[in-house]
C-alpha cells in the first residue's frame, strides 16, 4: 500500500508541507508506504487542450506530470495539499492535477482520495472543495476525518501548535490507511472493482 502525498505549496518545508508530514507519520505507522512529490517553485503549466496526450499517452510539457503518470499504478491513494490562496487552492497544484487528472483520470478509479489546505486564518473550506472535486468526478472514494482537513498559521510553528487541524490530519491518516487495508482485505477475499458503464458525455445542447 501506497499514498503519494503532493505538497503543491511553493515552500518545500512550510506550513503545507507540515500538515503533509503529519499525515506521512500516521500513515507509516500504520504500515502504509508514502511519497512526497514537492511541486517546486517554478511555474507548473496549465492544460492548454491540445489532446496530444491522447495520442503519445503522456502532456506535451515534460514535467513532474509525465513522470507521476508514468507510475500512478504503483499508488493506493492521492493526497494533495495546497496553501490557500484568495480563497483558492494555488496554482501550481490545480495546472498540476488538471493535467495529471486528464491523461490518467481513466486510472483514478478505486484510489483513495484527500486533500488538505492550510491557511492564516479563512478561504480553507473553498480551496478544500476545489481539490475534492478531482477525486469526486474520478470514481474515487474520498477519505474523511473529524473535520475539514485544514490548519492554520503563518509558519510551520505555528501550524503545529494548532492542535485540532494536525488531530484532523492524524484522524485522516487512521481513516487512510484503515480503508487502504480494508480494499487489501476485500481484495484477498474475491472482491472486486465495480464493471462500470461505457462512459456517457453530453453538452446539453439539443440539435
Amino acid at each position: 500500500m501506497k499514498a503519494l502525498l503532493i505538497n503543491g505549496s511553493p515552500n518545500e518545508f512550510g506550513c503545507t508541507y507540515t500538515a503533509l508530514k503529519e499525515l506521512e507519520e500516521t500513515l507509516n505507522k500504520r504500515g502504509v508506504e508514502t511519497e512526497i512529490l514537492y511541486l517546486g517553485k517554478k511555474p507548473v503549466a496549465g492544460c492548454i487542450a491540445c489532446g496530444k496526450c491522447r495520442q503519445n499517452n503522456k502532456c506535451v510539457f515534460d514535467d513532474k506530470v509525465n513522470i507521476i503518470m508514468e507510475k500512478i499504478e504503483n499508488y493506493d491513494a492521492i493526497v494533495a495539499g495546497s496553501p490557500v490562496y484568495y480563497a483558492g487552492a494555488c496554482a501550481q497544484i490545480t495546472a498540476f492535477l488538471d493535467r495529471l487528472f486528464y491523461i490518467a483520470g481513466s486510472k483514478m478509479a478505486g484510489k483513495l482520495g484527500a486533500c488538505i489546505v492550510s491557511c492564516r486564518r479563512g478561504g480553507a473550506s473553498a480551496a478544500f472543495d476545489r481539490l475534492n472535486k478531482y477525486f469526486s468526478i474520478s470514481n474515487m472514494p474520498i477519505v474523511t476525518s473529524q473535520y475539514w482537513n485544514q490548519v492554520h498559521g503563518n509558519t510551520p510553528a505555528q501550524v503545529k501548535r494548532d492542535e485540532e487541524g494536525m488531530q484532523t490530519v492524524r484522524t485522516l491518516g487512521e481513516n487512510m490507511a484503515w480503508l487502504l487495508k480494508c480494499i487489501e482485505a476485500g481484495r484477498a477475499a474475491g472482491v472486486t472493482y465495480p464493471a462500470y458503464e461505457k462512459k456517457i458525455m453530453t453538452n446539453f445542447i439539443n440539435e
